[in-house]
């Protein structure tokens, strides 16, 4: 954990942002830990925007990759995360939980998928289903890593996403590593770009993705079959993972490995902001917010056809549904109705 405190503060990993000037006459307030990845951004959007207009609260946004944002989260400085990605982080998430530094408040999106995909044409062409058909020479010749001669690429997670040391790991349990890089395209826009980008130019595409996205829907991506998740290996991967993340990649020792379980995100609250009586109504509304995966799609897709505008992708879920209001008593879903 203190190798996670170090990240906190950096400028590389953290950005801070208010929706509101503070206010002595403000209801709430309240600190969102947000994540440089779309979907993630979507949920802080809505979360936000109603706790700012339906609940009169100052709302504070602090934004950065997933080592730094949880160990704050950990260490009692953010106050409510709206998406986690529990299964990626869990030995350090439940140990907080444990401790009585967090609790968890329930499923934000009931489903998603993360693992190795190829562009559909290449699939088809060359028969790669599995991450077995992937360890050839010839096939990795197919996605040259122009940085690593005689090496493939496949573009992977951002260094400071714990996915990108999970598929570390995996490419040295299956054996990719002999044949890939695990490369860090540098940001989730880059990663996207670089995906969207193969597409247009007919190239063969290696590289991990996940859903619920907007890209997914404008691309056609064949996972690749990977031994089925198992509870017991991923656990004891999980710890080699963590020990690399603490203390660096020579920290790696033999373990198993397996598919991604296709997993629930939740929700979390520091348990100090959890507990204080003023902030149970903030509470029991984010205990309510989940949003069913395909309408997660839906508010991406919409996020990718307006330029990023995290505030008007946020109007455009609360106009087009109404399931929301049941999220928070009647008075303060009509402050967010006259807010749109």
């Amino acid at each position: 954990m203190k190798f996670l405190k170090k990240l906190i503060f950096s400028a590389f990993f953290i950005s801070t942002f208010s929706l509101l000037g503070t206010s002595a006459n403000a209801a709430c307030k309240v600190h969102l830990g947000d994540f440089d990845w779309d979907s993630a951004n979507v949920h802080t959007a809505i979360v936000s925007y109603i706790l700012k207009n339906g609940y009169g609260c100052d709302v504070e946004i602090t934004k950065g990759s997933t080592t730094p944002i949880m160990a704050a989260h950990y260490d009692g400085q953010l106050d409510i995360i709206t998406e986690v990605w529990r299964d990626n982080i869990v030995q350090i998430h439940e140990e907080a939980v444990a401790k009585g530094q967090i609790v968890e408040l329930g499923v934000n999106t009931p489903s998603s998928t993360q693992g190795f995909y190829v562009d559909k044409a290449t699939s088809d062409k060359y028969n790669l289903k599995t991450v077995e058909d992937m360890m050839k020479p010839e096939i990795a010749k197919l996605f040259a890593d122009p940085e690593a001669p005689g090496k493939g690429r496949m573009t992977s997670c951002i260094s400071g996403w714990t996915c990108y040391t999970i598929n570390m790991v995996k490419h040295k349990v299956y054996g990719l590593d002999k044949f890939y890089t695990n490369f860090d395209p540098g940001s989730g826009g880059a990663l996207d770009a670089a995906i969207a980008g193969a597409f247009k130019k007919g190239k063969p595409v290696f590289t991990y993705y996940w859903t619920p996205t907007g890209l997914m829907g404008k691309v056609d991506l064949v996972q690749l079959k990977e031994p089925a998740y198992d509870n017991a290996c991923w656990t004891k991967m999980m710890v080699v993972v963590e020990d690399i993340k603490a203390n660096g990649p020579d920290a790696y020792k033999d373990t198993c490995a397996s598919a991604f379980v296709d997993m629930s995100l939740t929700k979390s609250a520091t348990t100090k902001f959890a507990n204080d009586p003023a902030n149970k109504p903030i509470i029991d509304f984010v205990k309510k917010y989940s949003v069913p995966t395909a309408e997660v799609n839906k508010a991406l897709g919409f996020y990718m056809t307006a330029d990023g505008d995290l505030e008007a992708t946020a109007k455009d879920f609360l106009q087009g549904s109404s399931a929301w209001t049941e999220w928070m008593p009647a008075d303060v879903a009509a402050k967010v109705k006259a807010s749109l």
